[in-house]
């Protein structure tokens, strides 16, 4: 098969699918996992951040990873050096235990399986180092200081762990409004029994003999007591409707259910106190509602009761305001005392899930002290569900930047394989006062093959196809404040940049530079094997080091940021490891192309909402660059005319009369004609530079403002001259990439990159295209 056919015939897969040639390899059977991700096998033998512990000891994070606790366990315990290397080699393999046994399914407690790898090891060590080991293990379960449920990256993480981390908040909430709630049930009490203890059933025999219990009973005669104790003034008593007020606002917070019954104050008989954990909008809100009066009862008998114990409360001005009390009297911060409700929608069918999204919506809207989880397993569905196109489930994606849009409710979006370096994050939504969403990947689902949960959700959000993001309303009140993509792998670039290494058949070593894009991930899904064609192993074609001229294939990466007639003529493709570790380049059919850039322009608007390439601030930083060289070429202008009619001045002005000649003195000297002067000065003006290449990078040296920026981003590339302006130092000290950024952040547009000096630099073609307005 001669080159020229074989191009034609990958053109013809791209565009419309066709393998019709027979010299095309079909993928279906393949086992493909992104290139990128050859290193990830195995979990269980890598320290991450899963397993995780939830865990319900101890007062500092809600929830930690394995790898975090051991490692505290071992500063505990194992000296540094040689001494404690036994013990650090031990504790190292019961780690790796325990995480295989969570990722083979077991389930338990940190410290049930913490014991469990224990026996196990004991099991397996030999005699000789049995007693050692058995004392590390010792001491180590001494030293372990948290215990909790131990959980793995699965389908049920993502609830899993935001309903542990809102019961962590809710436990806190509880505690505080539980400790108001018997403040005020006790100072009522002691206000109402000091008034009863005034009345005259309070000074009856029997409430005396009930009041004088234990060994003194026999020796009282309480009806003679009764009888010799002064009487109160009528007015000394409470006045009846005070009574009655206390004596109602007392039962409402005796019975309320919204926290649980107070252990101070032996509370016990009391109706069970209501469950705030739902898996359906339309429960929550109808349990809100139900509840709303009970609700408003107990803030209004909150606020009455402080009035009372601070002897505060005015009839003629509290008494109308409390009579008119309804849901319409709450405030945000009314609301936020009591618990707010969790709602889980798990990922269902497409008919269900958009009447849950459309409620989950209105609820957000509404205002509700409601924090809802949507997750979604499946990020792309089933090929074909979508004709000419691949089928993205935009759906849940998309809910979260719908969310944005109300501007009053906690948006979060993540995967699942982000959610402990974010948990900050999501207890900051649990905490805001208003509606918090957490829209959350999980990677369960989908034509993945044997590659794991963990995996294929790092995948989404490393491809843009799940990109995280946070909106808070309450962190300032702009956009600046309140929206952030920084969580994101390398949120400055379009798509993340990573080291590959690997063997050619000689075993010869290469190293190259590789995008992760949504191609990959889209290629990594066995269910869209039919948009996929291979053509080689990554060895035999030497790699991607050699694109140019193996047959107009160029890396899905490059592909997607080039314009349409810099794609002509090129097929794109990527890296990809088979199941016998071999790499294979993978071309990919038009689709998947588009499904990328649909990909990469979400991420783009996401960008822009962060501050990151904001076409807005650049169009006016632009403006201003402009504006400013306009005024420096203006006042240039001014100071040439000034020194032109300077140097014009004396030769127009009238020459005066000379002077008589004085005896003895020397002749004057002939004064040059007005055209001498002029032959003189051009004899004498310094010449003009020459032009310079545009090929080789250069600084306008005279014209630099001293703005640091250059000598910021690369001090060995760039420095300062005696006069503090900039010049070129070692053009070897840095990259291209340097000389085109540092052109760009300039304010005043002096430095001129040239062209690129290394032609194997990463994403040349879109550097050259930003490096053009400045050569």
């Amino acid at each position: 098969m001669n080159a020229e056919l074989n191009h034609t015939e990958l053109v013809a897969f791209h565009l419309t699918g066709d393998r019709s040639g027979g010299h095309l390899t079909d993928v279906g059977e393949m086992e493909l996992r992104p290139a990128l991700f050859a290193g990830y096998g195995d979990l269980t033998g890598l320290r991450y951040d899963y397993p995780l512990v939830l865990v319900s000891n101890g007062g500092g994070d809600a929830v930690r990873t394995l790898s975090g606790i051991v490692d505290d366990v071992l500063n505990g315990i194992a000296p540094q050096g040689v001494e404690g290397e036994f013990a650090r080699k031990q504790l190292l393999g019961l780690e790796h235990g325990i995480r295989s046994a969570v990722a083979g399914g077991a389930r338990g407690t940190l410290v049930e399986l913490w014991r469990q790898a224990g026996d196990r090891l004991q099991a397996a060590a030999e005699d000789a180092v049995g007693k050692d080991l058995q004392n590390v293990l010792v001491r180590a379960e001494a030293a372990l200081a948290v215990d909790g449920e131990l959980i793995d990256c699965d389908g049920a993480t993502p609830g899993r762990v935001l309903r542990h981390l809102w019961q962590t908040g809710q436990q806190r909430n509880n505690q505080n409004l539980r400790h108001r709630l018997d403040k005020l049930i006790l100072g009522l009490e002691a206000i109402l029994g000091a008034d009863f203890a005034k009345s005259e059933a309070g000074r009856s025999a029997a409430q005396l003999k009930g009041a004088m219990r234990g060994s003194y009973e026999a020796a009282f005669d309480f009806e003679a007591l009764s009888n010799i104790l002064p009487q109160t003034a009528s007015d000394a008593s409470l006045p009846e409707d005070r009574r009655l007020r206390l004596r109602a606002t007392l039962k409402v917070l005796q019975t309320q259910r919204f926290v649980p019954a107070s252990d101070l104050l032996g509370e016990s008989d009391g109706d069970a106190p209501f469950d705030f954990v739902f898996d359906g909008c339309a429960a929550a809100k109808a349990a809100f509602e139900e509840r709303l009066p009970e609700l408003v009862a107990l803030a209004k008998a909150l606020s009455v009761a402080e009035l009372e114990m601070e002897n505060r409360f005015k009839p003629a001005r509290h008494e109308q305001y409390f009579e008119t009390f309804d849901q319409t009297s709450l405030r945000p911060d009314d609301l936020a005392q009591f618990p707010s409700y969790l709602i889980l929608l798990a990922d269902g069918d497409a008919e269900g899930a958009v009447i849950e999204r459309a409620r989950a919506i209105e609820l957000l809207a509404s205002g509700l002290p409601v924090k809802i989880l949507v997750q979604t397993d499946d990020l792309l569905g089933e090929d074909g569900a979508t004709p000419g196109q691949i089928a993205l489930r935009g759906d849940n994606l998309h809910f979260a930047n719908m969310a944005v849009g109300i501007n009053s409710a906690y948006v979060f979006q993540s995967v699942s394989a982000g959610i402990y370096r974010l948990r900050d994050r999501i207890m900051q939504g649990l905490n805001y006062a208003g509606p918090a969403l957490f829209s959350i990947f999980s990677g369960v689902a989908g034509g993945n093959g044997s590659r794991t949960s963990y995996l294929t959700a790092a995948a989404a959000a490393e491809s843009r196809g799940f990109p995280a993001f946070t909106f808070d309303p309450g962190a300032g009140p702009d956009w600046a404040s309140r929206f952030s993509v920084a969580n994101n792998p390398q949120a400055e670039t379009d798509w993340p940049e990573h080291d590959l290494s690997y063997e050619l058949e000689h075993h010869e070593r290469v190293e190259e530079k590789l995008n992760f894009t949504f191609v990959d991930f889209v290629a990594a899904d066995g269910r869209y094997a039919r948009h996929l064609t291979g053509v080689g192993d990554g060895a035999a074609s030497g790699g991607a080091a050699n694109d140019g001229g193996d047959n107009g294939l160029m890396p899905a990466g490059e592909y997607l940021q080039c314009k349409a007639e810099e794609r002509r003529d090129n097929v794109p493709y990527v890296l990809m490891v088979d199941g016998d570790n071999v790499l294979r380049k993978i071309v990919v059919g038009e689709p998947v192309i588009r499904a990328a850039e649909r990909c990469g322009e979400n991420w783009h608007a996401l960008q822009e909402l962060g501050g990151v390439h904001n076409s807005h601030a650049a169009r006016l930083l632009e403006t201003e660059r402009q504006r400013w060289d306009e005024e420096k070429q203006r006042e240039l202008d001014e100071l040439r005319a000034q020194a032109a009619a300077a140097s014009a001045a004396p030769a127009a002005a009238p020459a005066a009369a000379p002077a008589p000649p004085v005896a003895g003195a020397p002749a004057p000297a002939a004064v040059p004609a007005a055209e001498d002067v002029a032959v003189d000065e051009a004899e004498t003006a310094e010449p003009e530079a020459p032009a310079q290449d545009p090929d080789v990078a250069w600084i306008e040296t005279p014209r630099c403002t001293t703005c640091n920026e250059c000598t910021e981003l690369n001090n060995q590339l760039f420095a300062y001259n005696d006069n503090q302006q900039a010049y070129i130092l070692d053009i070897d000290a840095g990259s291209f990439k340097d000389m085109v950024e540092a052109a760009e952040t300039c304010q005043v547009s002096i430095i001129h990159p040239g062209k690129p000096r290394n032609p194997k630099e990463a994403n040349l073609s879109e550097l050259i295209k930003r490096a053009a307005p400045f050569i």
